[in-house]
């Protein structure tokens, strides 16, 4: 019975120590994981239902991207902008997409003579982009994370 009792109790030892080691290599295998992830980079970008036909993570990127331009184009084409010196320039758009489809500018970025030919330009590129289809945001890993990105436009006035 003594043999009994000690042979039980080698095995509850033992299984406990297999046990340790077990949680200590899914810790490991974590770590691990955590380091090969790209933080940076999305399984999906996010996406406007008219770009769901689109093949290829690239390509719906750039339809996502043409798609916002094309709305810029078509909301700013309205206004009638006059400028006493030509411009051209490359406006960049610091965007945020949160894990909802919120879409919200985080700053627009353009030369001196674009903002003092055009003052208002950064709220007509605001007010251009208010009403914007429904956006489905980013997949990371099956889950919806918020994507920051910038997005360059090209303004062309004479």
């Amino acid at each position: 019975m003594k043999r009994i009792l000690i042979f039980l109790l080698l095995i509850n030892v033992m299984s406990c120590d297999d046990f340790n080691k077990k949680k200590v290599y899914s810790e490991e295998l974590l770590e691990n994981e955590l380091e090969l992830f790209t933080w940076n980079d999305v399984d999906e970008y996010p996406t406007f239902s008219s770009c769901d036909s689109t093949l290829g993570k690239v390509n719906k990127k750039l339809c996502f991207e043409n798609t916002l331009r094309d709305i810029l184009n078509t909301n700013l084409s309205q206004h009638h902008i006059m400028v006493s010196e030509s411009i051209e320039d490359t406006i960049q758009l610091k965007i945020t997409i949160d894990n909802q489809g919120e879409f919200s500018i985080n700053s627009i970025t353009s030369s001196a003579l674009t903002k003092q030919e055009i003052p208002q330009l950064d709220s007509l590129l605001r007010k251009s982009l208010d009403s914007l289809p429904k956006i489905f945001p980013a997949i990371k890993r099956s889950q919806q994370v918020t994507t920051q990105f910038s997005l360059p436009i090209i303004i062309k006035i004479e």
